[in-house]
């Protein structure tokens, strides 16, 4: 009883820290995952954690426990979200792709989070899926969370890194990181629709006779596929690039929460 008294409060303090990453980490936090399976995993993965650095650790409960169990838990939080924010491009890039296609209205429930997603964002995220476990991305973000006990450990400071904004500075970059892979990302056609809009327009003005606003809509939708067709063997180097991005993002912030606040 007097070992398990001892354990338990690190082993709280992992198993909240590692709850909180699968509660917001891609391909764990979606609805097709249940619930029970999120805890049992969560459970496991601690108790992994608890044998391996646990036992060598010492925890006082005293009133600072409640803040230590908050402070795990954001650490968790956040290690997830910046792996959250680069899966976020594709659906925001299947939105600017959409809105140039005419299927800014047609958004549909995604299965996977439940919200409402852009058709094409939502084509290009089973995609994404689908590639970052062929590449075994789902392991990459597990060694990351385990190896995230020795860059940032139980005693960290990163209510200290919160105070001097070290950690809102790396996350509005990463914002504005992601927003403009986004923009890269349906860069060619959006220029595509771009073009095609320049030409009925032209066309408006030497053929009045044509009717653009119902000619025009069928001509960027078949142009837009084509031009996904054409770009379609490219995405799986896009994606790969896109996760490589989300890795050294997360072990940067991993190395400002490692490094003194200051």
């Amino acid at each position: 009883m007097e070992l398990f008294l001892q354990g338990f409060p690190i082993f709280l303090l992992i198993f909240c820290r590692i709850t909180a990453f699968f509660v917001v980490a891609p391909i764990f936090s979606t609805r097709n995952v249940p619930n029970t399976f999120k805890l049992g995993f969560s459970f496991f993965i601690s108790f992994l954690v608890f044998l391996t650095y646990g036992m060598k650790q010492t925890v006082v409960p005293d009133a600072e426990y409640i803040l230590a169990i908050i402070r795990e838990i954001l650490a968790g939080a956040l290690l997830g979200f910046v792996a959250y924010l680069f899966f976020t491009i594709i659906n925001t890039a299947g939105s600017f792709i959409d809105l140039q296609l005419g299927f800014g209205m047609a958004n549909i429930i995604d299965p996977m989070t439940g919200a409402s997603a852009p058709l094409l964002g939502n084509f290009k995220g089973m995609i994404a899926t689908l590639v970052f476990l062929s590449i075994n991305g789902h392991h990459y973000l597990l060694s990351a969370l385990l190896q995230s006990y020795d860059w940032i450990p139980i005693s960290n400071s990163l209510f200290l890194h919160l105070k001097t904004g070290s950690i809102t500075s790396f996350l509005t970059g990463m914002l504005a990181q992601t927003f403009m892979l986004a923009l890269q990302m349906s860069a060619p056609l959006v220029v595509a629709m771009f073009l095609t809009d320049v030409g009925l327009g032209f066309l408006a003005r030497t053929a009045p006779q044509y009717n653009v606003f119902v000619i025009g809509i069928p001509i960027k939708i078949l142009v837009g596929f084509l031009m996904l067709a054409i770009l379609m063997p490219t995405l799986v180097t896009l994606y790969e690039h896109i996760f490589e991005q989300m890795f050294s993002a997360i072990q940067k912030l991993m190395s400002i929460l490692q490094g003194p606040a200051s």
